[in-house]
């Protein structure tokens, strides 16, 4: 069965007509372990896109949320290292599954409606890993509005080995020109935007090679 929108209907809005119907929204999440089932999500970070007047896509300000583990979930002591997230803190303010979902959702559920979009479709640095926690919390919490296409996504390993000949997000936004910081790394609200600077990158780039090629070929 196919579960994805219609092609963009004519006349729709250029960001509904560049990528099918769907907004890409950059998604990170910070976790207790790998395992999506068993292992606790603890940070959640997205950021929607805009196009320019040129075309050109830029990030929008990220929305972020960190998350109380659900009970009986797996906090793999190698994973909280690399993060540096203390769980217990008493300053992350940090949310039930469902309440953080919805602070993500509601405002790109409202960024798909201004493009004019059918549905948001994510994109993530190794995307499967996000997409996986993100539905394992959306089935556990019982949420029944999440704006994300269930299977479908861009992921900018791809994306940033085709365009650079980088796999890894720090190496991928250095050979990109975007500034990296590594004692940032590993929270979601950074990893998020770096990703988003990255993915817009390889998408303007691809349109002004396109832009070149019809300019020195002639191809309409």
């Amino acid at each position: 069965m196919n579960a994805q929108p219609e092609r963009a209907p004519a006349g729709a809005l250029p960001l509904a007509e560049r990528f099918r119907g769907f907004l890409p929204v950059i998604v990170d999440v910070e976790t207790g372990g790998f395992d999506a089932e068993r292992d606790a999500l603890l940070e959640i970070a997205a950021v929607t896109v805009r196009m320019d007047a040129d075309g050109c896509l830029h990030p929008e300000p990220a929305v972020a949320a960190n998350v109380v583990p659900f009970p009986g979930a797996n906090l793999d002591p190698r994973a909280l290292e690399i993060t540096g997230i203390d769980p217990d803190h008493p300053f992350r303010f940090a949310m039930p599954e469902r309440e953080a979902l919805e602070h993500v959702f509601r405002p790109v559920r409202k960024a798909v409606k201004e493009a004019g979009c059918q549905r948001a479709i994510l994109v993530g640095h190794n995307a499967a890993f996000d997409l996986g926690f993100l539905n394992a919390a959306i089935r556990r919490s019982g949420h029944k509005r999440s704006p994300f296409h269930p299977f479908s996504c861009f992921d900018t390993v791809s994306l940033a080995g085709l365009a650079y000949g980088q796999t890894v997000l720090s190496k991928a936004a250095v050979a990109a020109g975007i500034p990296w910081d590594g004692r940032e790394a590993h929270a979601a609200i950074y990893d998020a935007e770096r990703t988003a600077e990255l993915f817009c990158r390889i998408v303007n780039r691809w349109k002004q090679l396109e832009e070149f090629e019809r300019a020195t070929l002639g191809t309409p």
